[in-house]
């Protein structure tokens, strides 16, 4: 039932309240008038024609599978509405050809030929209404309100709405006058007299003669309004009915069509509804209660979230701005101009302390600090994690025992911060949105403020050791990298805020001194991939004279090159290797890394040999979208040492489960994608339209018979393709060189090029498997005479004929018209249904092709010819490309462990979210919590605790025990709630081997 209220109720204020209305309107007029009619009827009609309905089947599960992405929602920009829209013309262009509706009870041509007439009618109608309106307007005799334009798609909306509801209603009840012989007794009957009769006292008879009831609606409730002479001024600018008696009728009718009156009615009610809006406002025509009021203030109290980035879309301005972003950083400014090379030229000598080295939380007695990286991407799963970075302690149920982990007072970002491509929307909008909902700024902030001499400190505090909120430093990573480091530098550097974390930091990299003799060097690795000799040279100096020899170092880099150098079998980080090992021998812990968005941890195998690093942790659960992790299995060694993994968020087998998803999900996921694939496909297979020798598989008389005629036809079209196409053989080349290049370089060109070609094989056979399918469809049309019978304007035709029968005008008001808009009025509704009948404009083409060969096409008539086919063709291919490249990728991850970013990336998977919590206690052991959740709320309410905290006008948002603004609707989804530890341990600053991992096993 919460489905069906959701259906009915516009998400949004909706203005013309009465269109919404009217749908529900008609849609329960449908419904009433295709159950009038007898039970058994409808049970002879089905069964006489079960093939039909099989038929028709067919034909809808392709069209839903076409739509089945936009079902139940409504996706920005505007591409469900329009695919709505789309399917609905394809579908019913398509069906009304197909063997007779009217057996059925149905006779669609007519409905569609008289929607049309009726649509583009009343488009006419109101776009005049509106240009009257908006003249009276300027010159100021209609309110200010007024000014406002109309939405065109409304307009379009209310004009299908009655359209729809005129062609119901002639299709049950006809355009029929008064009957002359009953209109006496019309007059004098009652309404429900129906109810009446003696022999339906009972609900089954009185069901099963539902028929009769449809006719008293028919002609009491919507009988016509009277006869034109009733209206001597409208005699001339009105529609008559069908005069309809028993025996011969002399004479023409004088009553006004029921069809009319039920146009004129709407139009009325919309005049008369857009009137009142503009003249009075909405609140006058429409006031909400109290309960109402608060439901709806209620109903929009939500955050407004991006949606996880679609990497596959084929619309995305940001993701084409994003290559090109990435091709300019990386043929322009890579090797030419550097920024870290700038940033260290600014730094004073001398003046490195406050620039680059920061030592305020070094005399602790201890210290809580959280990791996290590559946030910024959906919404819902940046917030998530932002959620519990604030609340003031988290509380976890370890089974055995409670633990409680208090906020960190430092907060590490391990860089890309908001995807696609760095960008001040990108920035303000998928990074510090989230952040500032979940702790928000101090009231003084300013959003437009640029800080030139950090750190900017609150007011009372003096120095940055006293500041007692939580602080946060920030490492880029190549997603920020892509303009040169600019967004960064502005958001980042020059910024004293993300939500409640002061950011004293100037520049890309730094270094922090920490309590009991631990430090964090943050380095930036640009797109290089490792630190560039400036920074090289601080950290080095840095080791040399400050840190000492039993001090513990934790190294934070964006990428985690161990993982990614043995994937790619590569060597990258050569100046970090010649940090860790030649300047601080043995002292590196531990290497934090995100770029991957998955957690895993590796710890060092007991051996003789040195260990330079004890601990290799990647945790890129920040935001982003979910990487696998059975594809990092295999690791076993770096700079000489073994590892094993003691730890992966998800499991192995939830990873590889999860890739699944490519088959199932790809398309509804990237519906965007559906530009591209279709488009592709219709290249492939352009040059083989049309295929006129079909009769050997029409012929068949045995399945197997016409599978093999059907496969060898294939076989030819491909043959065909390499010797005769050249717009088909050049984007299948294209197509082979872009799939061999998408292969990852992880395997050889061999193994390449076979993936590649076995690639586009599959794409290719899909493609001319549908392209004869549907070729077949449109010559059996043909021979069973339901396409190609009277050229393009067949339906035209036919409703001119029709109309003249049923729809008299004794008056010549279609002449006057005629003449009147010179000429147009008829054309565009001629135009109309020749664009609509896009099958028989397809079949014809055809059929003249077959005849007399492509060369009797004009150019404009070939243009008409494939755009016709590309209409269909793309709705039968883009569920199918998306199914064989979800597949690709599937296989392609499962079996040979490639792709591991495009396979994830397509899932856009907003779950599995981590952050680890790291504690400096007072023996100077780093204790190590990461905590996760593995479902994200998709939806929010305001949090009640939040909204009832008194609040000091000038209190610090860190202060207050719910930080946060927005709580998950449903209780137990919120990750307050449903939080958990997946890995814990603990790295001992003094000795040489850490303590056994706690809960360090794999997670299954």
């Amino acid at each position: 039932m919460e489905r069906v209220r959701t259906i009915l109720t516009h998400t949004y204020p909706y203005p013309h309240e009465h269109s919404r209305h009217a749908v529900i309107a008609v849609a329960v007029g449908c419904l009433f008038f295709i159950s009038s009619d007898n039970i058994h009827t409808l049970i002879d009609k089905l069964d006489n024609n079960i093939k039909l309905w099989s038929m028709y089947s067919c034909l809808l599960g392709f069209f839903y599978f076409f739509s089945s992405p936009f079902i139940g929602k409504t996706i920005k920009p505007s591409y469900s509405n329009f695919s709505r829209w789309y399917v609905a013309w394809m579908l019913i262009a398509a069906v009304y050809h197909l063997l007779s509706f009217q057996s059925m009870g149905v006779d669609m041509r007519m409905n569609l030929s008289l929607f049309l007439t009726i649509y583009v009618s009343s488009i006419l109608f109101l776009f005049v209404f509106h240009i009257i309106f908006l003249g009276l307007w300027y010159i100021g005799l209609v309110s200010r309100v007024a000014k406002k334009r109309p939405a065109i798609l409304t307009i379009l909306q209310n004009c299908a709405v009655l359209s729809i509801a005129c062609c119901v209603f002639y299709s049950h009840c006809g355009n029929r006058a008064i009957l002359r012989e009953r209109a006496l007794e019309r007059r004098n009957s009652n309404w429900f007299s129906f109810w009446n009769k003696e022999e339906r006292n009972t609900w089954l008879a009185r069901f099963l003669r539902m028929s009769e009831l449809k006719d008293e609606v028919c002609s009491s409730w919507f009988a016509p309004v009277g006869s034109a002479s009733d209206y001597p001024l409208l005699s001339k600018w009105v529609i008559y009915g069908e005069l309809t008696c028993s025996g011969s009728c002399d004479g023409s009718s004088d009553e006004i069509s029921p069809i009319y009156s039920l146009w004129a009615t709407f139009i009325g009610l919309y005049i008369a509804n857009y009137v009142v809006e503009r003249s009075t406002g909405w609140a006058l025509t429409h006031p909400l209660s109290v309960q109402e009021y608060e439901k709806f203030k209620k109903k929009q109290m939500k955050p407004d979230f991006l949606d996880m980035v679609p990497w596959y879309s084929g619309t995305s301005a940001d993701l084409f701005k994003t290559a090109f972003d990435l091709l300019v950083s990386v043929t322009v400014f890579v090797g030419r101009f550097d920024m870290r090379m700038m940033q260290a030229a600014m730094v004073h000598i001398g003046d490195q302390k406050g620039e680059l080295l920061y030592d305020q939380f070094s005399e602790k007695d201890d210290l809580w600090f959280d990791f996290m990286a590559d946030t910024g991407d959906g919404g819902n799963s940046s917030y998530a994690v932002a959620r519990l970075l604030a609340r003031p302690s988290i509380t976890v149920n370890t089974g055995d025992s409670v633990l409680d982990l208090p906020r960190g007072d430092l907060l590490l970002i391990g860089g890309d911060l908001a995807y696609p491509n760095p960008s001040a929307f990108t920035y303000k909008k998928r990074l510090f949105r989230p952040f500032e909902y979940a702790l928000q700024p101090p009231p003084w902030y300013k959003e437009g403020h640029v800080a030139v001499n950090k750190p900017e400190l609150p007011n009372g505090v003096s120095e940055l050791k006293q500041y007692d909120g939580p602080q946060c430093f920030v490492i880029p990573g190549n997603h920020d990298w892509f303009d040169g480091l600019h967004t960064f530098m502005r958001y980042i550097c020059k910024k004293s805020w993300l939500g409640g974390w002061f950011m004293p930091q100037k520049k890309s990299y730094f270094a922090l001194q920490l309590p009991r003799r631990w430090w964090v060097f943050g380095l930036d690795l640009a797109l290089h991939g490792d630190i560039d000799v400036y920074q090289f040279k601080f950290f080095a100096e840095l080791v040399k004279y400050k840190v000492g020899d039993d001090d513990c170092v934790i190294i934070m880099t964006h990428e985690p090159n161990w993982l990614l150098d043995w994937y790619w079998n590569n060597e990258t980080g050569k100046n970090i290797s010649h940090l860790i090992c030649d300047n601080l021998k043995g002292r590196c812990k531990l290497r934090i890394a995100g770029d991957l968005h998955h957690y895993m941890r590796h710890s060092f195998v007991k051996s003789d040999g040195p260990v330079q690093v004890q601990h290799l942790l990647v945790n890129g659960c920040g935001g982003a979208f979910l990487h696998p992790t059975h594809v990092f299995s295999n690791f076993k060694k770096f700079h000489g040492t073994s590892y094993e993994c003691k730890a992966a968020y998800p499991s192995f087998e939830d990873s590889s489960r999860i890739a699944l998803g490519n088959i199932l999900k790809f398309r509804k996921k990237n519906w965007q994608f559906d530009f591209i694939g279709g488009i592709i496909y219709f290249i492939l297979v352009f040059s083989m339209f049309p295929q006129c020798k079909l009769d050997h598989i029409l012929q068949d008389d045995t399945f197997s018979g016409q599978l093999r005629s059907f496969l060898s036809t294939v076989w030819n079209a491909f043959i065909y393709m390499l010797e005769h196409s050249y717009i088909s053989l050049a984007g299948s080349l294209l197509l082979l060189i872009t799939a061999i290049t998408f292969v990852p370089p992880k395997v050889s060109r061999k193994k390449q090029a076979m993936i590649g070609i076995i690639h586009v094989s599959a794409h290719l056979a899909a493609a001319l498997i549908l392209m004869l399918l549907l070729e077949l469809g449109v010559e059996m049309c043909i021979r069973h005479k339901l396409l190609a019978t009277s050229g393009y304007h067949s339906l035209y035709q036919w409703y001119q004929s029709v109309e003249r029968e049923h729809f008299p005008d004794p008056t010549g008001l279609r002449a006057r018209m005629e003449q009147w808009t010179f000429g147009l009025y008829p054309a565009c509704i001629k135009y109309l249904m020749s664009a609509f009948d896009v099958p028989e404009v397809m079949a014809v083409t055809r059929s003249n092709i077959c005849k007399n060969g492509m060369e009797s096409l004009s150019r404009g008539g070939a243009t008409i010819y494939y755009a016709s086919i590309f209409l269909y063709f793309w709705v039968f291919s883009t569920p199918v490309v998306s199914l064989v490249f979800g597949s690709y990728l599937y296989i392609c991850i499962n079996w040979f462990h490639l792709h591991f970013d495009e396979a994830f990336s397509s899932l856009r998977i907003a779950n599995y979210k981590s952050f680890t919590r790291f504690h400096i206690n007072g023996d100077g052991d780093l204790e190590v919590y990461t905590l996760a959740v593995d479902k994200v709320p998709k939806e929010w309410k305001l949090d009640p605790d939040w909204d009832g905290e008194p609040k000091q006008p000038q209190q610090s948002s860190h202060l207050r025990k719910f930080p946060s603004k927005w709580s998950a609707a449903i209780p137990q989804q919120d990750p307050i709630n449903a939080v958990k530890i997946v890995d814990r341990f603990v790295i001992r600053r003094t000795d040489k081997l850490d303590s056994p991992a706690i809960n360090g096993s794999v997670i299954r």
